[in-house]
């Protein structure tokens, strides 16, 4: 029973902690925008709580006796539920983020008043619990880390429940109030564990010299500073890759939960099967396979490949998986005794706050893309220990060393050479060569594989040759703020100006001075968004426009005298970018006057008169997709209050994995609003060379009449369409939204 009562209590409270993980993260999400970056700073946060969690527990369990300890942890999980206003867990009000800085920071204090304090106490029950039951007198006491593995089993539990199974069903409210519920119950099964331990045969006073119940350190095996450097590197590794993993996969994508957990699950389970009594997959195995998954990490970043997003998915999680039952299968070899147990895991929560320190809020400032990924595979091909045998004399050792430097260097040279000689033939970039260039290459690096600081030397000097491959166009600008990587790149012939958010195209313009006020991208005349601007313009030719996302400021050449142009934004670097006259424009040419509103739109557009807009716009995007807050009942009641009698919303819902058309239906249906659609997609090649893309755009309005302009239209290749919610379906609001609803499809390219 006793066994049983611990592995449940364990088992309860990890499952908590990482319910409560993406739960609270989509709870922010409306406040940023919908941004990746918003789960990376999360982790960030959860695990310098989980930090401090180990610290607590490693601290009580030195200094205070085991009864001390019991009085002292029951308290920090009762704290809780005394403290008025707490739980259920929720928004407090009045928090606004910053729209001029960087917003982690801020994002960091919210979540430390929300649920800093249950968190702290959950984090600490791992490492407590395993030191009560070390000292409960049971037979398995004497090596509890498999209670480690039934910690991670819910760990995973919660992380997979929570989009399988929370989300789907249940409001943002409800889960808060079942999560509090559950926490309730935790509570009362860390008083049972308490209780079977309080009594225990080898409880006894700290004095006591027989029977005392927590080693001393110096009775402990001594620890030296290599072997807890060891550990805090191979904890940081996987902490580190699950972030990049997360952000790499994200980049084109909503930030919706499975796209979360499905890296925060692998890591997990790697330290459920290396923690095991008995590990299902023999750690050599994996050890000796590392080379082959690290370079196929490596590869969408050397080759810059556009893959599709479940290849993308495919690899990243199977290289993330390997690299961290290497880490994770040495830290679980080289664990010490009980004695040493909280400040073994202490020491790992070092390693994955420094993990995730380095990803979410160092890498972004230092690096214009996500460099930290493949910085960190060449960081874990390090740390991997490899079977080499010594060489067999002095003389041998030096050409073994020697060789260990030239051999990576020739390879890059090598790469260099390729590169820079078939950019001189004018060969178009392809899949041929690509294979030329880094097939090879990875095939040469492969068989450094048996010597560790060969193949790390052969990864560096590969993607330091890779930066001389562009083989989509020329690169003008690359710069990375908190929500997401932007690139200003020239076409190839440099005919065209391109402005890219991760892999998706925000703005194209045309470098001939005649050509430069005309949009282009999904913005051309020819399209629906042409149509839209034109309907605009002839039912009020002197209204005032509202344009949520500001991309590369194409839509600004649709305004014309006596109208005004208000552009919302969140992001401060893509205003800078298209105000940047080296770069782009369409705002110095267009709409010089335009008004600029740094934020988020829905905060920002409650500061605007009501009935003030004619036309609002939708096209902010995170991503490949317009950010979930954005498309809900409250925020279209929002957008019908700021729009003028007779005026026009128009969402523009292009997308590679989504199909948005139904949601956005059944939310006019709600509404009672008239809803048109065009699929403009049957754009062609040379169309494309000119600088259009296919696009879809949906509109709304009050009255069909307003959208008549639209549908008795036939001078464009599209047609206007009427859209109809899903029958049965939900509607989204701020408290439910279920993007897993509308997929459309992972496979195609980005």
């Amino acid at each position: 029973m006793l066994i049983a009562v611990f592995t449940f209590s364990m088992f309860l409270s990890a499952t908590l902690l990482f319910l409560v993980e993406p739960m609270i993260a989509k709870m922010i999400l409306p406040l940023l925008g919908g941004t990746p970056a918003v789960w990376n700073t999360c982790l960030v946060f959860f695990q310098a709580i989980l930090l401090a969690g180990y610290l607590y527990a490693h601290g009580a369990i030195r200094w205070l006796g085991r009864r001390a300890q019991i009085v002292l942890h029951l308290l920090v999980v009762l704290l809780p539920l005394l403290i008025v206003g707490l739980l259920p867990l929720h928004l407090p009000a009045g928090w606004e983020p910053p729209a001029e800085s960087n917003p982690a920071g801020w994002t960091l204090m919210l979540l430390l008043t929300m649920v800093g304090l249950p968190f702290f106490a959950l984090s600490a029950t791992t490492s407590i619990m395993q030191r009560w039951f070390a000292a409960s007198g049971h037979r398995d006491a004497e090596d509890p880390y498999f209670l480690y593995a039934a910690s991670n089993a819910g760990s995973l539990v919660g992380l997979l429940a929570y989009p399988l199974l929370l989300e789907p069903l249940l409001r943002l409210s409800t889960q808060s109030r079942l999560w509090s519920r559950a926490y309730m119950a935790f509570v009362c099964m860390t008083a049972v564990c308490a209780a079977l331990t309080w009594n225990s045969p080898r409880a006894v006073r700290p004095g006591a010299a027989a029977a005392d119940p927590e080693p001393k350190p110096e009775e402990a095996e001594k620890l030296h500073w290599p072997q807890r450097l060891r550990w805090i590197a191979l904890a940081f590794v996987p902490s580190s890759l699950m972030l990049g993993v997360t952000t790499a996969i994200t980049a084109d994508v909503p930030a919706i939960p499975l796209f979360w957990v499905l890296p925060l699950a692998l890591y997990l389970l790697s330290f459920i099967l290396v923690f095991a009594r008995k590990p299902p997959i023999s750690h050599q195995w994996v050890v000796d396979r590392l080379p082959f998954l690290i370079l196929c990490g490596m590869c969408p970043t050397l080759s810059q490949t556009r893959f599709s997003l479940a290849i993308l998915l495919a690899v990243y999680l199977l290289v993330l998986f390997g690299a961290a039952m290497v880490c994770h299968g040495e830290l679980a070899r080289s664990r010490p005794p009980v004695g040493r147990l909280t400040e073994f895991y202490l020491w790992i929560s070092v390693g994955g706050v420094l993990g995730g320190i380095f990803n979410s809020l160092v890498a972004p400032v230092i690096f214009h893309s996500v460099m930290e990924l493949p910085l960190v595979l060449i960081f874990a091909a390090l740390l991997r220990r490899t079977n080499e045998q010594p060489p067999a004399s002095p003389a041998a050792a030096r050409r073994t060393a020697r060789n260990d430097w030239l051999l990576p260097l020739a390879l890059g040279a090598c790469m260099v050479a390729v590169i820079l000689g078939l950019a001189r033939t004018g060969i178009q970039p392809g899949h041929v060569e690509t294979t030329l260039v880094f097939g090879y290459a990875m095939i040469w690096c492969l068989s450094f594989g048996k010597r560790r600081l060969r193949f790390a030397l052969g990864l560096a000097a590969m993607l330091v040759a890779s930066w001389t491959y562009a083989p989509y166009g020329h690169l003008l600008l690359a710069r990375r703020s908190f929500f997401g990587i932007y690139r200003v790149m020239d076409s190839a012939n440099g005919q065209l100006r391109y402005l890219f958010h991760g892999g998706i195209i925000h703005g194209i313009q045309n470098r001939n001075p005649a050509l430069s006020r005309e949009p282009l991208g999904y913005y051309t005349r020819s399209g629906p968004a042409g149509a839209v601007f034109a309907a605009a313009q002839a039912a009020l030719p002197r209204g005032n426009w509202a344009i949520v996302g500001l991309g590369a400021g194409a839509m600004a050449c649709y305004l014309q005298p006596g109208q005004t142009l208000t552009y919302y934004e969140i992001d401060p670097l893509v205003v800078q970018i298209a105000r940047d006259t080296r770069y782009f424009t369409f705002l110095s040419q267009c709409a010089p006057q335009s008004t600029i509103v740094v934020g988020d739109a829905r905060l920002r557009l409650n500061d605007a008169p009501d009935h003030s807009y004619g036309l609002i716009v939708l096209d902010a995007f995170s991503g490949d997709s317009i950010p979930m807050h954005l498309m809900t009942r409250e925020a279209l009641a929002l957008y019908l209050r700021k729009l003028a009698p007779g005026g026009i919303l128009a969402f523009h819902i292009s997308n590679l994995y989504f199909r948005l058309a139904p949601t956005l239906g059944n939310l006019a249906q709600d509404a009672h609003l008239a809803c048109l659609v065009a699929n403009d997609t049957g754009v062609t090649e040379e169309q494309i060379q000119a600088g259009k893309s296919p696009s879809i755009w949906l509109v709304m309005a009050r009255s069909p009449a307003d959208l008549s302009a639209l549908s008795s239209n036939r001078s464009y290749a599209f047609g206007w369409t009427e859209v109809y919610g899903r029958p049965g379906a939900r509607i989204w609001t701020d408290d439910y939204s279920n993007l897993l609803s509308v997929v459309k499809s992972f496979t195609k390219v980005q």
